[in-house]
């Protein structure tokens, strides 16, 4: 790739947005290119400072809040929609971008609209099973829709769709064969905790603010498990409930590291035998790269519940189970620990199918097909 390749991305709102687009930033720079992010959403300022830790240039667009019943709700969105197109025509005219690719969310929907406006070949990336809506809708403007796992419904878009996988960040990819032995080291290093090598360690987290049903669940289950078992756990509480979850193991049996949160999941991943989680397309796909068999729930409200479509992806294939939210309980829990620890063989097998499911080279296939369409 030359740098006279040129790609704007456009992502905000919630992570889930921003970390896939930034890793196709930061790949685009790796091969050669130049890259423009074109922010947006409340949580801009932030990202803004992240990307500038890589050197990716970003510019954040006019604040676009989501349309309402509001009349003062659809004003700012309307204020917003026009000031974010005429800022993205600006910046494209001026930085000359071979393409755009929109991350999802509507908060992609101005740079979009002025993409379409200077006659840019406009693509589109999908981090779920369930194509949302901003896409289903932006897909009539799209040359080509990738998405991060097999699309439930991929027929409701207008432009071709096929699954290029999720976009992930350098340092996942570069230590997903680290053994868990050497990770568990690593941790002790870094956190002070007395984890041991030879245990079974289930790592349990609920994404960046936690999730309340899974911290309150997990202590209760394991306090009731034999206190024996050569187990040990990895918790992320999330930032606003570590010391209550904290208090909750403090008659729990089994070596435990409590977090609020972990810079280095690269370690906890290859550390874990089990992984209880959320099923959020970012989760998967890392699940999917460390090869780490997983009882996923589901975040219920997530909208059009696209939770439990990625979930159901992983549990078809055997990699994972299903356990929704109203059946999470201490002593189903309770159960498929135990079954870990009595079974590992199977939760191996399960392990392989998850792996069987990732797709490492996810920036790359975007980007080659991106520019190998444009240079046709």
């Amino acid at each position: 790739m030359h740098a006279s390749e040129r790609l704007i991305i456009t992502c905000g709102g919630t992570g889930g947005h921003f970390y896939p687009g930034l890793a196709l930033a930061r790949r685009m720079m790796e091969r050669g290119g130049n890259v423009l992010l074109l922010l947006s959403g409340v949580n801009s300022a932030n990202q803004q400072q992240i990307a500038a830790t890589f050197d990716i240039p970003v510019k954040v667009l006019p604040s676009m809040p989501s349309p309402g019943r509001s009349p003062i709700r659809w004003l700012r969105f309307f204020r917003g929609l026009w000031g974010g197109f005429l800022q993205s025509c600006r910046e494209m005219k001026e930085f000359g971008p071979r393409a755009v690719l929109g991350m999802g969310s509507f908060a992609s929907l101005p740079v979009i609209l002025a993409a379409r406006r200077c006659h840019i070949p406009i693509y589109l990336h999908d981090g779920n099973a369930r194509i949302g809506r901003a896409n289903r809708f932006l897909s009539s403007y799209a040359k080509f829709l990738g998405t991060a796992f097999p699309a439930v419904n991929g027929q409701c878009v207008s432009c071709p769709c096929e699954a290029t996988g999720m976009p992930l960040r350098p340092e996942l990819l570069r230590t997903a064969e680290l053994k868990s032995s050497e990770a568990v080291v690593r941790l002790n290093e870094l956190y002070g905790s007395s984890l041991e090598p030879d245990r079974t360690t289930v790592l349990i987290f609920g994404g960046s603010q936690g999730a309340q049903r899974i911290n309150e669940v997990v202590p209760v289950a394991l306090r009731a498990l034999d206190p024996a078992a050569k187990l040990q756990v990895i918790h992320l509480t999330g930032a606003h409930k570590f010391e209550a979850v904290q208090a909750a193991y403090a008659h729990v049996a089994y070596p435990a590291l409590i977090l609020p949160g972990c810079d280095h999941m690269e370690l906890a991943y290859s550390a874990s035998s089990l992984v209880i989680s959320r099923s959020g397309g970012s989760t998967l796909a890392e699940l999917a790269l460390f090869g780490k068999g997983a009882v996923l729930i589901p975040y219920p409200y997530a909208a059009e519940n696209h939770q439990s479509d990625n979930a159901a992806v992983f549990a078809d294939v055997g990699g994972a189970v299903l356990l929704n939210q109203q059946d999470c309980s201490p002593e189903r829990i309770g159960e498929l620990i135990r079954d870990v620890l009595e079974h590992p063989d199977v939760w191996l097998v399960r392990s392989a199918r998850m792996l069987s499911m990732a797709k490492p080279q996810a920036s790359d296939t975007l980007l080659d097909r991106i520019f190998s369409e444009e240079k046709v």
